[in-house]
């Protein structure tokens, strides 16, 4: 059986959705994220902000400046998590191989579903009608026979498009061969750069290169897997359980910050907010990540590999300030970021709670959870670091 696929992306999900809900702002520039006078970044900007040039990630300063005339919103996490459970209910009807990669995007595999909605093309029309009528949202959704064509169909499609990949080989790579190189997976800025240079521009350039010479560009490896996508090939399935690998925790401060204390604590915030999703999750990390971001936005990553995984906060406040203590302050502080990885099922942990240091181990998890299940009850606050409380105050609250 041929194999047909879906790759469904919301139009600029965020601000469609303030947009939707307030008709006041429909056809104006609407910017989701930190405000233009304060520190932080873009999460989302409406098909008439994106005309000035504003993108996600953007500063915020940056995106005001070059919209001054734009409405900007904070992040209503509640609101878009609610439109999105109705839009992957809606995905579901249609089949139950569904891949979500976002809270806005998925693969769909339709191979099967043919028999009963028709063909993908049509199950594509249906789906983008059903959104619309359903939830007041656009969709944009790319028709593949694999999910890197069927993702690149949709990007190529926004706003509100469809397009349909052609299926035989040969009309596969005429279609890819005028595209830039940057249109395939794992082609970045530093990747294209190195491609260009070699006089590699286009995706058809790529098709007709030998291997070995682009071997010698991108080594062995990554030229295997560009020459299989210049030519469309992906072997890939749905990913049903698409469990997640890292958790991380950013905070990005009003005003540059130079008090070593001050950023210390916020870090301590940052650890204790992924602890409790770890928990929440059932999951237990191996590794832990800092991340620091100058005022010149230099920014430094460090990692650490744990004894043995873990959920609590004690290992990990430790695991943490080990690392940031380590680390000189060489100007003042624009971002700290705290992250964990190597997650893992609590269960797999077991057989190290017989080992001698379990017992402790397991009655730090014991306590965290705890400490969690007083701040459900009873407010964040009401159990806190003093220290940390207070330099999150300095900082500005928070972090988020």
């Amino acid at each position: 059986m041929k194999r047909s696929f879906l790759h469904v992306d919301m139009d600029a999900f965020f601000a469609a959705v303030e947009q939707r809900d307030r008709p006041e702002l429909r056809g104006k520039p609407v910017v989701v994220g930190a405000p233009p006078d304060r520190r932080g970044v873009v999460a989302a900007a409406s098909y008439e902000a994106r005309q000035f040039g504003i993108h996600s990630a953007m500063p915020s300063r940056e995106a005001g400046r070059r919209c001054p005339q734009a409405v900007f919103l904070p992040v209503d996490g509640e609101r878009y998590e609610k439109a999105s459970r109705e839009i992957f209910a809606i995905l579901e009807t249609f089949t139950p191989l569904v891949e979500p990669l976002s809270i806005d995007e998925a693969f769909l595999d339709v191979s099967g579903a043919r028999l009963i909605h028709g063909t993908a093309e049509e199950i594509a029309r249906k789906i983008k009608e059903t959104v619309r009528r359903k939830t007041g949202l656009t969709a944009s959704v790319g028709v593949a026979p694999n999910k890197f064509l069927a993702k690149l169909a949709s990007e190529l499609s926004k706003p509100d498009g469809l397009l349909v990949i052609p299926e035989p080989p040969e009309e596969i790579v005429a279609f890819l061969a005028p595209l830039p190189v940057s249109r395939l997976w794992g082609v970045g800025k530093v990747t294209r750069r190195h491609l260009e240079s070699a006089g590699i521009r286009t995706v058809g350039d790529l098709q007709s290169l030998p291997a070995d010479r682009l071997s010698r560009i991108t080594g062995k490896a990554a030229a295997e897997s560009l020459l299989h996508l210049a030519r469309g090939e992906d072997l890939r399935e749905i990913e049903m359980d698409r469990r997640e690998k890292s958790m991380s925790r950013e905070h990005t401060f009003p005003e540059d910050c130079r008090e070593r204390e001050t950023v210390e604590a916020v870090l301590l915030d940052l650890v204790e907010d992924v602890g409790n999703r770890l928990r929440l999750a059932g999951k237990h990390a191996a590794v832990v990540h800092l991340k620091l971001r100058w005022h010149d936005f230099r920014t430094i990553t460090r990692q650490l590999t744990l004894d043995a995984p873990c959920c609590d906060d004690f290992t990990l406040r430790e695991a943490a300030l080990s690392l940031f203590r380590a680390q000189p302050l060489s100007g003042p502080v624009r971002l700290i970021g705290f992250g964990v990885g190597g997650l893992a099922d609590g269960v797999n942990r077991q057989l190290s709670l017989f080992k001698s240091e379990g017992q402790p181990r397991e009655r730090k998890e014991r306590l965290s959870r705890a400490v969690d299940a007083i701040r459900r009850r009873f407010g964040e606050e009401v159990i806190g670091r003093a220290d940390a409380r207070r330099g999150a105050a300095r900082a500005g609250g928070r972090p988020g």
